[in-house]
């Protein structure tokens, strides 16, 4: 028998146990031995829970228990996630998460202190939820050199995006529908504004090309200046408008990363992945690309990724599963405004196409009625901040501006 503990009690948590107690024979089939919930770390009761003699509010319960030799941390954030998977780490003991900004912020650390305890430090849960990603990346994929990798990240600004583009829904409305139904948190600034997707192509990067890439100075954009006018050009110019992040390894060595929204080409992979689900394309140089598709959030999608990292700690107590990721200041990150795209630009001024093409050279037109909407060629995010600037001192206001993919 090998003892674990959860940290957290909530939505993934409860899926976590729920998966242990519930599907004890297969878990057994898979590793040889029963696992048995020995502590919940919760500072909320609940005497209705079948393992109710079970819950503690104290973490040095777990801590101390040298029984206790792999842990789930599902609380979320970074305080006190961080200071107490350190030290469990520092104790020897096994930590599986979810916990996407734990990972993030502080993933190159406790990867560290996993090795120099002979413990592991796992998180396939937050990158996709329930979507196998990281361990296909760095098992499956090893023999690759990744070219890129891009997706949909997050399910919530999936779902809305999914509702401007099929039922036209204006923003608002796709994202209360987001809210009532339980994509959306009733505070949606982590999904609309990127920073959740910002925090995953981040994880995946830092897993991808072995240096921890920090989010604080990752150029991230979220959804919501996204409108129906811009849907409906979108569609003229057969694409579709999905928020990606996105990584690649450019042939100076340097790494181009940014979340933003994408006008996706609707022949692209991407194009048709819909509502709550994610997609993350992998560009390998053995493979070309590969495609993960699945839902990316929810109770038991999220708790069975934790379950299998738990499931591959238990396999590894007396060594290191190798995932590893040394530290880093950035200094691999292209500078945003040296990033190449083409663009799409939507103007409020109809008849100024000649002086967009004059700036930006010959442009594609994608509509032109009340507004003018077109496509640039390919070029740096600094010229064409240069040339938006020049066209706003004209009195020519710029509505839109959204890069275009090649996915």
């Amino acid at each position: 028998m090998i003892q674990v503990a959860i940290m957290g009690h909530g939505v993934v948590g409860s899926g976590v146990a729920e998966i242990i107690t519930t599907h004890k024979k297969k878990l057994f089939a898979s590793l040889g031995e029963e696992i048995y919930i020995k502590k919940i770390l919760d500072l909320r009761e609940f005497p209705d829970s079948p393992l109710s003699d079970r819950f503690t509010k104290d973490f040095n319960d777990i801590l101390n228990d040298a029984e206790i030799r792999v842990v789930a941390e599902v609380m979320g954030g970074t305080n006190p996630a961080y200071d107490y998977t350190k030290q469990l780490l520092k104790a020897g003991k096994s930590v599986v998460t979810s916990n996407k900004e734990l990972v993030a912020a502080k993933g190159a650390e406790l990867i560290e202190i996993a090795k120099n305890n002979n413990a592991n430090f796992l998180f396939e849960a937050s990158v996709g939820g329930g979507i196998p990603i990281l361990r296909p990346l760095f098992q499956c994929l090893v023999a690759n050199n990744v070219k890129e990798i891009a997706g949909i990240l997050n399910g919530t600004t999936n779902f809305i995006l999914s509702k401007m583009i099929n039922d036209g829904m204006d923003f608002d409305t796709a994202l209360k529908l987001a809210q009532d139904l339980g994509f959306a948190e009733r505070n949606p600034e982590a999904d609309v504004e990127g920073h959740d997707a910002c925090r995953k192509i981040c994880i995946l990067a830092s897993l991808a090309y072995g240096k921890h890439i920090y989010p604080d100075n990752i150029h991230t954009e979220g959804i919501t200046n996204i409108s129906l006018k811009d849907v409906e050009y979108a569609s003229q110019y057969k694409s579709v408008i999905k928020l990606i992040g996105d990584v690649k390894l450019l042939e100076n060595g340097k790494i181009d990363i940014f979340v933003s929204p994408m006008l996706i080409g609707k022949k692209s992979q991407l194009a048709n992945i819909r509502d709550e689900f994610n997609g993350i394309v992998v560009r390998g140089d053995c493979t070309d690309d590969v495609l993960f598709y699945g839902k990316g959030a929810g109770s038991l999608p999220t708790a069975s990724a934790v379950v299998a990292d738990v499931i591959d700690s238990c396999m590894h107590l007396k060594e290191r599963k190798y995932l590893y990721w040394a530290d880093s200041n950035n200094e691999s990150v292209l500078p945003y405004n040296e990033s190449r795209t083409r663009m799409y630009l939507r103007v409020d001024t109809p008849n100024a196409l000649d002086k967009i093409n004059e700036l930006f050279g010959e442009v594609y037109v994608v509509a032109s009625d009340d507004e003018l909407a077109i496509a640039t060629d390919l070029m740096t995010i600094s010229q064409i901040e240069s040339n938006i600037e020049k066209l706003e001192q004209d009195g020519v206001k710029v509505l839109s501006k959204i890069r275009i993919s090649d996915l």
